[in-house]
């Protein structure tokens, strides 16, 4: 959409991720579910960046265009 997803923390696996990622990507780690919420979350923001965290130690970061 209008948003640059980042990705930063360990992945399901204990991998590092520090990277850019597309729709598909995202709901691969994430799932549909909280995707919508945090994309919810940064459309009222109103931010140039959004930072989303979970507690399994991954934040997503939306990045205005």
């Amino acid at each position: 959409m209008n948003f640059r997803l980042k990705v930063y923390g360990k992945d399901e696996n204990g991998k590092r991720i520090n990277k850019l990622l597309g729709v598909a990507g995202l709901i691969a780690l994430i799932g549909v579910e909280l995707l919508n919420k945090f994309i919810e979350r940064a459309l009222k923001a109103g931010l140039d960046c959004c930072k989303c965290k979970l507690r399994r130690g991954l934040q997503v970061s939306f990045y205005v265009k």
